[in-house]
């Protein structure tokens, strides 16, 4: 019986001079055994790791801006720059940048340097700060070191053509399809792997529940951010494909209807890569059966459409597009 008393002592001593181990301190090291794991819904860093350094005070007077341009393929990218608060507070005094066009399929390997041209800011949801200062997303288009448009810079040809024109007030009203799929990029949410849905299509469109509706919680982050960051965003809706959504970003005048459209897509893409989920624009991603494709209905109006006798200018309108 001594013997026993004495051997619980003894554990019970040397728990005490053992390191602590917290529940938080547990999870971290669990998370981080495991961080380059590729599982759909599932972050790739456990949150409380990463918000060890987002916790800690950006300089004063300083700014991130993430400067966001879009590719050959018509898909955004993004890189980060700190300026002084001074120079984010307009696109006139934010600095043009350049990139390395190669890589992008932008630009020969010889002659790689792409301007990037800030057009528009926006605030930045991923990098919030309570100092009374914002950190920006910059939309950019894309010339050469001449100072030529690249032949994929479609902005500068949209730019001349709203050119002068102000005074139509032209309302663009965007709604963007998109279609979420598990990281294996062939089966889309709420769908068997290798397979199709017991159901057809029907029970999924503005859908509740489930069974039915697949994706919401990536819509609505989207829809959250995209006010934050101060773009148009008018409302959402799950489609009629299961694992399709749907947000609609206006109205908007002119040339800004462009730069939001793809500022919002670019936040979509960047809340994907937090829920660890791949997102694609593809107008048809799925060929076999019965099952919708993905779009971005247009709505378009200008000033003398929307007044008095409005009809008959949609009218000629409609006859120069036949």
């Amino acid at each position: 019986m001594k013997f026993i008393v004495a051997l619980c002592a003894f554990a019970a001593s040397a728990t005490a001079f053992a390191p602590a181990t917290t529940p938080s301190m547990t999870r971290t090291q669990l998370s981080m055994a495991n961080h380059l794991e590729l599982t759909t819904g599932k972050a790739q860093l456990d949150h409380s790791v990463i918000d060890r350094f987002n916790e800690l005070p950006y300089p004063a007077e300083k700014v991130l801006a993430e400067y966001v341009w879009v590719d050959a393929k018509g898909e955004t990218r993004s890189k980060t720059r700190t300026l002084p608060a001074s120079r984010a507070k307009a696109v006139d005094t934010l600095p043009r940048w350049n990139f390395d066009g190669s890589s992008t399929d932008q630009a020969p390997g010889d002659d790689s340097e792409v301007i990037l041209r800030p057009c528009r800011i926006f605030k930045d949801p991923f990098r919030p700060r309570n100092d009374g200062l914002d950190n920006i997303l910059v939309m950019c288009d894309t010339y050469t070191p001449a100072g030529e448009p690249l032949p994929t810079n479609t902005r500068a040809i949209a730019a001349k053509a709203f050119e002068g024109r102000e005074d139509e007030e032209i309302w663009f009203g965007l709604e963007q399809e998109f279609t979420l799929f598990n990281l294996d990029q062939r089966t889309p949410l709420g769908w068997p792997k290798n397979g199709f849905p017991n159901r057809p299509q029907g029970p999924y469109y503005c859908s509740v529940g489930p069974e039915n509706s697949f994706g919401r919680a990536i819509t609505d982050a989207t829809y959250r951010a995209c006010l934050y960051a101060g773009i148009e965003i008018s409302g959402t809706n799950g489609e009629v494909m299961p694992g399709q959504q749907e947000y609609q970003v206006g109205p908007c005048v002119g040339i800004d209807a462009g730069d939001q459209l793809f500022m919002s897509r670019y936040i979509l893409q960047r809340i994907c890569e937090e829920f660890q989920v791949y997102c694609t624009f593809h107008p048809k991603p799925i060929v076999d059966g019965d099952w919708n494709g993905a779009g971005m209905h247009t709505n378009v109006s200008t000033k003398a459409m929307r007044e008095e006798g409005g009809l008959e200018v949609i009218k000629k309108a409609i006859y120069k597009l036949a």
